[in-house]
């Protein structure tokens, strides 16, 4: 197969171009993360943990569950939260249940740090705010779809979106202005209440 970089078969080909588009978004990505880098004097992955930490609760922060959740291996997460530690911006809480197994929590430190640093995104979030809302659920439903097929292909470990999740039925009630469900919830979803990370997602069987 030609490489989609060579930008004469782009030229020609759809899918080349927007797994391209992703590409360079995901450049730009990693430039505001090292953007923070030079503020905070933390690694790309660091920042990336202590957010998680700031927005997910303690049963889904061990580090097994982390090297998941950033589709890394235990050893690496293990190497970044030893780094946090010695900064004081974790530390590791041990389960009374099984002492092998420790959820990572964040310091007061770390917690202050991780709110300054949860922002980093914002400007590509501004830059979405102007396009026309129509059109942002189109790519938002195409990019959930996106995400669940490589999660299908092994690619992406951990997607705890609502079209992958057992309580999600969708077109439930098709020509309402939300025509999904949500079966522990028990109510409508409109398509702008898809969820792309939900805490009481349970995935669906095969």
């Amino acid at each position: 197969m030609p490489s989609l970089f060579d930008v004469e078969k782009q030229h020609q080909d759809v899918d080349s171009k927007i797994t391209a588009a992703l590409e360079r978004l995901a450049q730009a990505f990693r430039v505001l993360l090292w953007e923070q880098n030079k503020n905070h004097n933390l690694s790309p992955i660091q920042i990336q943990l202590l957010v998680y930490l700031l927005f997910h609760a303690s049963d889904k922060s061990t580090l097994g569950q982390l090297a998941r959740e950033f589709t890394l291996t235990p050893a690496t997460v293990s190497e970044a939260i030893t780094s946090l530690e010695k900064k004081a911006l974790v530390r590791r809480e041990w389960s009374e249940a099984d002492r092998r197994v420790a959820s990572v929590l964040l310091t007061a430190e770390g917690r202050k740090t991780a709110r300054k640093l949860s922002t980093w995104a914002n400007v590509i979030q501004e830059n979405i705010a102007e396009f026309d809302p129509a059109e942002k659920v189109v790519v938002m439903k195409f990019l959930m779809q996106l995400i669940e097929s490589l999660q299908q292909a092994g690619v992406i470990t951990i997607a705890r979106m609502c079209i992958t999740c057992k309580f999600f039925q969708p077109h439930a009630h098709p020509y309402a202005a939300a025509p999904h469900h949500c079966k522990l919830l028990g109510k409508p979803l409109a398509e702008t209440e898809l969820r792309l990370d939900c805490p009481e997602h349970e995935m669906m069987s095969a």
